[in-house]
């Protein structure tokens, strides 16, 4: 039967700390979620069960108060600036508080010589996360299957995917396997002190055949159109998108392109309890958000 640990999820109205949210209330724990602000998704946690903390991970007393009497926390940081004091921030309290574990949601392309600014953070936010009195995890999923949604156009009855990728490949990774996973390892954290995770899909495809297996699924026609990184850049620029995260996006479509996304392997199952799911089995489950065009897409 689960004890009386308390587990702080933060991004809790995202799709990872949502869905980690989620697994944990529904096998009776206690959750905190942390949100930016009281909304529709904080209200729908709320009634989960969740105790609602609001904060900023950029205010250290503020995350001070969220980490007070949590066991094991989940650290999720969007694409922006402010990781590392983020990260600075987290650690600090959570080892005051006498937080015992964190798992940290980090990129497939962490490393040190990564060209993406916020890549390279990542990387620097595990060393700074291993160095605390922690407990550590951190996970590394390749692109995550949402981004087809994220990237689609549907018009005129076929759908299209215009991204910098060429002839790449991955294996999707849908945020609710992951979700099992973070939830699996908050739960029981010493066998997976300072490991890094890369979290795949069961399947490796190039986008061509991503598109194959939609519009099978959809019976549609679907397109794949590759970009090149700078029409991908300016396209993303012209919509608004933030500076940082259009940098992160032009830097990780070359690492793409050079198998750094690639591969698969079965944490999610060996982990997480359940095999991961497929594309079509991710689409299936969201054919509504392919029903209309998703915010991201580039037009012809």
């Amino acid at each position: 039967m689960p004890n009386d640990e308390l587990f702080l999820i933060t991004g809790a109205t995202g799709k990872t700390g949502g869905g980690a949210a989620r697994v944990l209330l529904e096998q009776g724990r206690r959750v905190r979620a942390l949100v930016h602000r009281e909304d529709d998704r904080s209200d729908a946690l709320r009634r989960a069960g969740a105790e609602i903390a609001v904060a900023d991970l950029l205010d250290f007393t503020a995350v001070d108060a969220a980490v007070r009497g949590v066991s094991a926390a989940y650290f999720c940081y969007p694409i922006m600036p402010g990781l590392i004091d983020a990260t600075t921030f987290f650690a600090q309290a959570a080892v005051d508080a006498g937080v015992r574990s964190v798992v940290n949601m980090s990129q497939i392309s962490a490393r040190r010589g990564a060209g993406s600014h916020a890549a390279r953070d990542h990387w620097l936010s595990e060393r700074l996360l291993d160095r605390a009195d922690l407990l550590t995890t951190h996970v590394r999923p390749t692109f995550f299957a949402e981004w087809l949604k994220l990237w689609w156009e549907l018009r005129d009855g076929e759908g299209y995917l215009r991204l910098p990728f060429g002839d790449g490949r991955h294996a999707p990774i849908a945020a609710a396997d992951q979700s099992r996973v973070i939830a699996a390892v908050l739960v029981d954290p010493e066998p997976h002190d300072r490991a890094v995770y890369t979290l795949h899909g069961p399947v490796e495809f190039n986008h061509h055949e991503i598109a194959a297996v939609i519009a099978d699924t959809l019976g549609l026609p679907v397109h794949y159109e590759p970009l090149t990184v700078e029409a991908f850049t300016a396209a993303m620029l012209d919509r608004g998108m933030p500076e940082h995260r259009v940098q992160h996006f032009s830097h990780v479509a070359l690492d793409y392109r050079d198998g750094v996304f690639a591969g698969t392997n079965d944490n999610v199952e060996r982990i997480g309890g359940r095999p991961a799911l497929t594309v079509a089995e991710f689409v299936r489950d969201s054919e509504a958000g392919f029903r209309a065009s998703g915010p991201n897409f580039v037009p012809a």
